[in-house]
């Protein structure tokens, strides 16, 4: 692994163990992201994943796996990294990593069920959008009807996850229609958390690209914390479900647990909208 390589994990995740199993993307074609741009794709050789494992502390609790989409290494990799955690750190009760919908596609709910039996215990999966037409503008290589799949596949394999939206990313006009679309999509699945995003353009992607010629419009702060205030009200989960904006890039920070919190959390958006004039 470069050694100059910046290294991403989710914010809860910052405090445990981080292993490194891939370097780079193995799709690295999403429009709106430049994390790993110039990164060439690789998986870690086992032997070094070894190595990481065994220099842990005994005790460790809980492990993140590093890189883009470490479930892109497919199953029998995958149980042997699981095999490796149990060996090396039996104390630990929890493996967590990122994971695509696109790669989750190659693992039958069986398969998922056996890697959730080894250790690997949470998902953070990025659906982005509950719409068909932004997930192709923003070139994810999914539909909508096959990210349900997969998380019907995961509710099924007791494989808990976590989902990722991003707001803002239908552009100008139409946040109410992804808030809408969105939350009618999670509201069909379980999921442990949603966590939202704030629709960034980076230098160099092809969505800023879009952006300077006119193709894409940006949504305005008022229009994006309305689709924050939208999502909250159309979500409905069957169970609770944890619902977090503290990500960085958000431009409002709450938290709470869906449906109990919901008032409190629609009273907190209106206020900072008060507060934004």
């Amino acid at each position: 692994m470069n050694s100059h390589e910046t290294i991403y994990y989710p914010q809860d995740e910052m405090n445990h163990v981080l292993i490194p199993v891939t370097s780079g993307c193995p799709y690295n074609r999403c429009a709106f992201c430049s994390m790993y741009k110039g990164v060439p794709y690789r998986q870690i050789p086992l032997g070094e994943i070894e190595n990481q494992i065994i220099y842990g502390d005994l005790y460790t609790e809980r492990v993140f796996l590093t890189g883009a989409d470490p479930l892109a290494i497919g199953f029998d990799a995958m149980k042997r990294v699981l095999g490796l955690i149990r060996k090396h750190l039996p104390y630990c009760a929890c493996v967590a990593s990122y994971a695509s919908v696109r790669s989750l596609v190659g693992y039958s709910a069986e398969a998922l069920s056996e890697l959730h039996d080894a250790g690997l215990r949470l998902l953070y999966i990025g659906f982005e959008s509950g719409l068909d037409s932004v997930l192709k503008e923003m070139n994810k290589g999914h539909t909508v009807a096959t990210a349900l799949a997969q998380a019907a596949k995961l509710n099924r394999a007791r494989l808990q996850f976590n989902t990722i939206l991003i707001y803002g990313i239908a552009g100008q006009g139409r946040s109410e229609e992804n808030a809408a679309a969105s939350a009618a999509m999670v509201n069909r699945f379980e999921t442990r958390k949603v966590i939202t995003m704030n629709l960034k353009v980076f230098d160099g992607t092809p969505l800023d690209e879009s952006v300077r010629c006119g193709k894409f419009i940006p949504a305005d702060n008022g229009e994006r914390l309305a689709e924050i205030l939208a999502l909250i009200t159309y979500l409905d989960p069957a169970r609770p479900m944890a619902f977090d904006t503290t990500h960085p890039t958000n431009m409002i920070k709450i938290r709470g647990t869906l449906p109990q919190d919901k008032d409190r959390l629609i009273r907190e958006i209106q206020q900072h909208r008060k507060r934004m004039g």
